[in-house]
């Protein structure tokens, strides 16, 4: 699901540019994409989409609130995924509204626990769905593929 999900962000600049679910369908089984695969990712983003239609709409919530994990979502996202979402927060990178649909759609995954590499497909996502790109830098931090960076 997640490669399909990339290939969406690498492909279409905003969720408006992609063609209806079937045409899609058909556009990415095309480039080599599984069924199941498909399916799981359209499945995803379509409930990205309504969560996104029914919160971002809600007033923010105070930026001086803090997140409180119960243990199913510690046991779901893992330390290292709440630590990088506190990361992307106290960076400003993240609103309180927008780390709740991420959390949303992390939990909404079939991953247990989520990967973080998986976070930031998803974090990735919900700035899509918003028509948004994050910085330069913290773009880079959430395409990071997870290998060892050379120092110069």
């Amino acid at each position: 699901m997640f490669d399909v999900l990339v290939y969406l962000y690498e492909n279409y600049y905003r969720p408006d540019a992609c063609p209806d679910a079937d045409t899609l369908a058909r556009k990415l089984s095309a480039a080599g994409f599984e069924g199941d695969e498909i399916d799981s990712a359209l499945s995803w983003l379509s409930g990205l989409a309504t969560v996104t239609q029914t919160t971002i709409p809600v007033a923010y919530a105070d930026s001086s609130s803090f997140r409180i994990y119960v243990d199913a979502e510690y046991d779901r996202l893992s330390a290292e995924c709440i630590g990088f979402l506190s990361f992307l927060e106290s960076a400003g990178v993240l609103n309180p509204l927008l780390r709740e649909v991420v959390i949303e759609r992390a939990l909404a995954t079939d991953e247990t626990p989520v990967s973080l590499e998986s976070l930031r497909v998803i974090v990735l996502m919900v700035f899509w769905s918003q028509g948004e790109e994050p910085d330069a830098l913290i773009l880079e931090e959430l395409l990071e593929d997870g290998a060892p960076r050379q120092m110069h």
